[in-house]
Order: structure tokens, then C-alpha cells, then sequence
């Protein structure tokens, strides 16, 4: 799913807001999360005057300062906006905003990003979906409070213009406890859309987006902060550094156990400690050449070099061809097979 290689689980850094303004803090978050190998960093643009009145009601998990205000003071120009775009791609990584109005929308056309991603409080926004879809970039659809029948609306506003869409399973729970994570409704959106799917996990371990990428998640999105004591909405909701880098690794080598299946009957890279683990049948008294082996004369021990514990049916009543000593493994050519009863 990144933009390099299809079948590699696209990370996106989501640092949203935790910049709290700063144009230092915010390049800071981008280089931290390159290093630890996001794929994408993914801010929030947004545009008070055109998102909300100045007395909508705050999150209940964030009553710090009112949201026009906030959104006001943390907002970046143009300019700074273009700097953080320069910024991601001097460092090869994606640069992600995701616009909260369709005038986010046209300030983040105007710097050139490569996706949309729609946050969840716009699933029922049909018109501000319409100019997303318009652009014919892909999209990134969350799904949070959305219903199905609102789900369903919003995926096929955005196919009607095409079909590079991803929907992303997303509890809008700051932070979600693990069991409303929801990774069957992951795995009930592939089907019923036929579509690729992710997660937008705001869970404070990495527990889940390891189960997401085993079920077959293409996305995984995860707030990202340089430290949970800053101030702002999801800092506390976020991982630091180590944490994330953690992830990555962890999802990385999850993609190498699925991209690398295992047949079962090749046993070529066993064949050395087969050897050293398995048994043979061996002598357990001195036995004479021409002797017919009975139970009491085999017994079955260390190491697997020898005829195989598994034919010790095959050589019971058979003769042998020379003496074998006590102690001794037990080799085909000890046996003669061809001897009659």
C-alpha cells in the first residue's frame, strides 16, 4: 500500500494537532517519525471560520481552551503548510493533512498533496465528500461514528467519482479500550465493500494494528506525539518515539511472516537437527549376524541417524545381515530385508 511497494502496510504518523501551534514542534515530529519509519505523517488542517461556530461544544477528553480558539491558534499559513509538505519529502515520507472543511480542502490542493484522508466526523458531511472524491486522489475514509447506512453513503459518494478508496475501522474512543476495537467490523468492510481497508487505531498499545495487519489491514494510522505530557488534545492519547518505532518493527516482521508461507513437507532445513533431536532404533545387547530381532533386543534412543523409530514394526522378525554391538544405531544395511520369515 505505500507508494513503493503495494503489498507493504502503509504507517501513517498521525500527529494531528500535537504541535500545538508550533511551526519548530512540527517539523520536530516529522523527523522523529521518519525515524521511526513511518511511511506518512499526517497533521489536521484546520480552518475555524469555516468549521465550526465559536460556541460548539468541546470533546469531553479535551476542555483545555475553546475549540475556535484552539483551532485558530494552532493553525499554520500557506506557507508553513508548503514547508512541512518540503519537509516530509526531503526526509521521504509522506506528507498527510486531513482538511476539516472544503476550504482545508482547497488550501491543501493548492500545496499538492497525494490522498485525502477523511476523518470520521466527516462521514455525513455528503457535500464536503463530493469535493474530496472531485480531486480523484485516493482516499482514506474513516469510518468512527459512523453507521452502516452513513458508511455506506459516504463510500459510494466517493466511488461515483473512483475507486482509490480505503475505509479504515475506527472506534472514536480517546482512548479505545481494546474491546471496542472493532476488527470485525475491519474484516465485515473488505467484504462488503471489496475494498481495501485499515485501521485507525486509538488504542495505547500496539496490540491491535498487529492483529489489523494479520486480518489483512492495508492501513494502519496511530496517533504519534514526542511526548504525552504536551499539551493538547491527543498527546495523552498518542505513542512516544520508542513506541512507535516498536510498531513499525513489529509490523514489518509480521509482513515477513505473511509475505513468506511455510510447506509443511519440506523438511531440507530440519534435516541437521532431525538428526540430533529424533530417534533411532539401536542395539540394546550385542546381537549376532543372523539373528532375528525381537522387541527385546531394540531399543530407541538419540540420535535420529539411523532407521527411524517410526519402522520399528517394519524390522521386528527381520535378520540381520552382520553382528551389531550393543549400543550401536541401528542402519538399513544391519538389516536383510529380503530374508524370509
Amino acid at each position: 500500500m505505500t507508494l513503493n511497494n503495494p503489498s507493504k502496510t502503509l504507517i501513517i504518523a498521525e500527529v494531528g494537532s500535537v504541535h500545538d501551534g508550533s511551526f519548530g514542534i512540527a517539523m520536530r515530529l516529522i523527523d522523529a517519525a521518519a525515524e521511526c519509519g513511518a511511511d506518512v505523517v499526517k497533521f489536521q488542517t484546520h480552518i475555524a471560520s469555516a468549521e465550526t461556530l465559536r460556541d460548539a461544544p468541546m470533546p469531553p477528553y479535551f476542555t483545555g481552551e475553546p475549540r475556535y480558539e484552539y483551532f485558530e491558534r494552532t493553525a499554520f499559513t500557506l506557507e508553513q503548510w508548503e514547508a512541512l509538505k518540503a519537509h516530509c519529502e526531503g526526509l521521504q515520507v509522506e506528507f498527510l493533512s486531513s482538511p476539516f472543511s472544503v476550504e482545508a480542502v482547497e488550501l491543501l490542493e493548492k500545496i499538492g498533496v497525494r490522498r485525502y484522508k477523511v476523518p470520521s466526523g466527516e462521514v455525513t458531511n455528503l457535500p464536503y465528500l463530493e469535493v474530496v472524491a472531485q480531486t480523484g486522489k485516493p482516499v482514506l475514509l474513516s469510518s468512527g461514528m459512523s453507521n452502516w447506512a452513513e458508511l455506506d453513503a459516504a463510500v459510494n459518494t466517493v466511488l461515483r467519482h473512483h475507486d482509490r478508496l480505503t475505509v479504515l475501522e475506527c472506534t472514536s474512543e480517546y482512548p479505545c479500550p481494546a474491546e471496542r476495537v472493532g476488527l470485525n467490523v475491519m474484516t465485515e468492510m473488505r467484504e462488503r465493500y471489496k475494498l481495501p481497508v485499515g485501521l485507525s487505531d486509538h488504542t495505547l498499545t500496539n496490540y491491535a494494528a498487529y492483529a489489523a495487519v494479520v486480518l489483512g489491514a492495508s492501513v494502519i494510522e496511530k496517533h504519534f506525539t514526542l511526548s504525552r505530557h504536551l499539551y493538547g488534545s491527543d498527546a495523552k492519547h498518542s505513542l512516544e518515539p520508542p513506541e512507535f518505532a516498536e510498531m513499525v518493527r513489529g509490523i514489518r516482521t509480521i509482513e515477513t511472516m505473511l509475505a513468506n508461507p511455510v510447506d509443511k513437507d519440506d523438511v531440507t532445513r530440519h534435516e541437521g537437527m532431525k538428526a540430533i533431536f529424533e530417534k533411532s532404533l539401536v542395539a540394546v545387547t550385542d546381537i549376532p549376524a543372523g539373528a532375528r530381532l525381537t522387541r527385546e533386543m531394540i531399543g530407541i534412543k538419540k540420535p535420529g541417524t539411523g532407521i527411524r523409530a517410526a519402522r520399528l514394526h517394519e524390522v521386528l522378525g527381520k535378520r540381520t545381515s552382520r553382528r551389531i554391538s550393543a549400543e550401536k544405531v541401528l542402519m538399513p544395511t544391519d538389516i536383510d530385508w529380503d530374508a524370509g520369515e
